[in-house]
């Protein structure tokens, strides 16, 4: 067990009035890591990403990024201090252009134009999107939005990238292209923690997968032993399924 976990998830819970949708759960994630979060429509993911990245506050429990204690900093001080996330529905600034999107982000670390500018160019290369640098971001399509939000959110220069359905919509051609940017993106030094519905796609992608249903925590594990886990089987697909 690593002494130096890049985030660690100790205990936390939230509700909705009186519903516990996120029940002390506890989780860690090495630097360097891809861990994958599963679990049924409804099991708590989203939520689990809004309260690291300080959308939402625990009522219980601590939640400790490189060492220092997150819980009650505002969204926008945890994303200076390296946690920045994607969301489920993409949403560009559609009269801005797909460079000036990723400039936003830029903002992030720097003040400087001209720095901003070149990171931002730097960063549309490296998601393949510089050819539509100048396009208005509402002329891309679907898997170029997807690429759009990944570089917006690298443009913050984060340690620590939460992506949440970012698979969604894509054909499976599509999903390997993402794949490969989401192996590069950690290849760069970013740790990633990923929700994802599509299962061949986070077994290949996740060294280890944490399981979640009605907020709570039911596994921990490499995606091998998830995927042959009879109570994560039941949970997520039903009896008498098989995960694949």
């Amino acid at each position: 067990m690593s002494q130096t976990h890049l985030l660690n998830i100790t205990n936390i819970s939230k509700s909705f009035q009186g519903l516990k949708a996120i029940s002390k759960v506890s989780l860690h994630i090495d630097p360097g890591e891809i861990l994958g979060l599963i679990g049924p429509n409804g099991a708590g993911k989203t939520t689990l990403f809004n309260l690291v990245t300080g959308f939402l506050k625990p009522e219980s429990g601590e939640i400790r990024f490189d060492g220092n204690m997150i819980m009650g900093l505002k969204s926008h001080q945890i994303c200076k201090l390296g946690i920045t996330r994607t969301f489920q529905i993409v949403k560009p600034f559609a009269h801005l252009s797909t460079l000036e999107n990723v400039a936003v982000g830029s903002f992030n670390t720097t003040r400087n134009i001209k720095e901003v500018e070149e990171k931002s160019w730097n960063i549309l290369g490296f998601v393949g999107l510089e050819p539509k640098a100048l396009d208005p971001a509402h002329s891309l399509t679907l898997p170029g939005r997807k690429r759009l939000e990944l570089a917006r959110a690298l443009a913050t220069e984060p340690k620590l990238l939460l992506l949440d359905e970012v698979m969604a919509g894509l054909n499976p051609t599509e999903q390997h292209e993402i794949t490969e940017l989401v192996f590069k993106i950690r290849e760069s030094g970013t740790t990633i923690f990923i929700i994802e519905h599509h299962m061949r796609v986070i077994m290949g992608l996740s060294d280890r997968i944490v399981v979640i249903q009605h907020g709570e925590v039911i596994a921990d594990n490499s995606p091998k032993a998830v995927a042959e886990d009879p109570g994560v089987i039941e949970a997520y697909l039903g009896k008498g399924a098989v995960i694949a």
